[in-house]
């Protein structure tokens, strides 16, 4: 075990801003990170305990690590620690709107939000249960932020109806930003501020789960044993095995889906407009061309930002995609429902081309993602149609859902947030 002890230099101690720091440092670390104050140890990588340790102006911290990369963990700490407490060039309260709120979404965001003055977020948060639309976007009126998800919509009339109530930042607390009109924004000259990698292993790993969910029927075999019913019928899989997965699009959740289908004992191809040449000589994976990942491909797991226009990723799984494809092949979607057409997809279930598809995103999903319908008569039918397909798998829009995500989509947002106030870098952040 290495470790060190830092005194709290900052006016308000280890307070919301400086634990989302460390906390989001740790999580990257191998060694599992203690921090002593006070009488009390918390987990390096949980800002809640970090900050219920009440750590203040001039109290004493003993920060350990314990693990295989304990002595460069420990150096890369006290670099944190050294550079945590940035210059404020103001102190004004930025007021943010917060559109399509959740419970689970103020666990994090009321904890960071909580401090005000020299070194904090300096945020003043109002929360709205309802998404952001042409008929909520009044709720906006004498904010100067938005922040909004995968479900709210921001079209040209709702950036307009923005900028008329005052509203200069729009932040997304998520990666994609399909959802916001960006020729409307970039004309009502708003700052737009996303969450590029929040959690990559989170999604990657809900990838692999309902992937192999889909391919081995498990939510028909849970159902069948609670039936008192152990007959094998109908729960016929494949093995991953020396299978060849090909991932389209390599960024931060594609590169650990990729390692997680190696940890399989798969062959990996990839497609990528900008290839990361890194990847192929590390061994990882071996780049193609679109067209050989759909033919060679025995699973094809779909990520990275849906991109409208000519040469984008809309619709990139059409008819002509799924017909180059074997017969029998597996494909998981967790990146955006727009990717796959899925008037083609059903035609090809039908067809009986596929062997197993998970998705935690699909086309017209929009009213169902996170609501609770099981009281509702049924208006929408794509998830019903999907769902008759024994082969298919269906979640939410859940992929990020962990707590490592959710601290992490928290800490970055409201980085982004001071970083608008302070005028400060957006770096990838940054979409406007």
């Amino acid at each position: 075990m290495e470790s060190f002890e830092y005194t709290c230099k900052a006016t308000l101690g280890l307070h919301a801003r400086p634990s989302a720091i460390l906390a989001t440092e740790c999580t990257k670390l191998k060694s599992t990170v203690t921090i002593a104050a006070n009488g009390k140890v918390a987990q390096g990588n949980d800002v809640l305990a970090l900050v219920a340790l009440r750590a203040g102006l001039g109290d004493k911290l003993v920060i350990s690590a314990e693990g295989p990369t304990e002595e460069q963990d420990i150096a890369r700490l006290k670099e944190v620690f050294s550079d945590i407490i940035p210059i404020d060039k103001n102190l004004d309260v930025l007021k943010v709107a917060f559109y399509g709120t959740k419970e689970y979404d103020r666990i994090y965001f009321d904890e960071l939000a909580k401090d005000i003055g020299e070194g904090a977020y300096n945020v003043d948060i109002t929360y709205f249960s309802s998404r952001l639309t042409s008929e909520t976007a009044h709720l906006s009126q004498g904010f100067d932020a938005v922040c909004i998800f995968v479900n709210d919509e921001a079209p040209a009339e709702v950036v307009e109806a923005l900028k008329e109530n005052g509203v200069r930042l729009i932040l997304l607390r998520c990666a994609g930003f399909n959802n916001v009109d960006l020729e409307a924004a970039k004309a009502c000259g708003m700052t737009i501020l996303r969450v590029p990698a929040y959690s990559p292993s989170a999604v990657a790993e809900h990838a692999m789960a309902i992937l192999q969910a889909a391919n081995r029927r498990l939510y028909k075999a849970y159902n069948k044993v609670k039936d008192n019913n152990f007959s094998l019928n109908g729960l016929l899989g494949t093995d991953l095995h020396n299978k060849t997965a090909g991932i389209i699009t390599t960024g931060k959740i594609g590169r650990c889906m990729a390692h997680i289908c190696k940890g399989y004992g798969m062959n990996v191809i990839a497609w990528d407009a900008y290839p990361d040449k890194s990847l192929e000589d590390s061994g990882l994976l071996t780049y193609v061309s679109k067209e050989e990942l759909f033919r060679k491909s025995d699973l094809i797991s779909i990520h990275g930002p849906l991109v409208m226009g000519e040469g984008g990723t809309y619709h990139l799984i059409d008819k002509e995609a799924i017909s180059m494809m074997k017969d029998g092949v597996m494909m998981v979607n967790t990146a955006r429902g727009g990717f796959i057409d899925l008037d083609a997809l059903i035609e090809a279930l039908r067809a009986n081309k596929f062997h197993a598809v998970a998705l935690d995103v699909y086309e017209g999903e929009e009213q169902n993602v996170y609501t609770d319908h099981s009281d509702d008569i049924l208006q929408n039918d794509i998830t019903a149609r999907l769902m008759s397909f024994p082969q298919v798998m269906i979640t939410s829009h859940q992929a990020f859902f962990t707590r490592e995500a959710l601290q992490a989509i928290a800490a970055e947002t409201m980085e982004n947030a001071r970083n608008f106030l302070q005028g400060y870098p957006y770096g990838d952040a940054q979409v406007l």
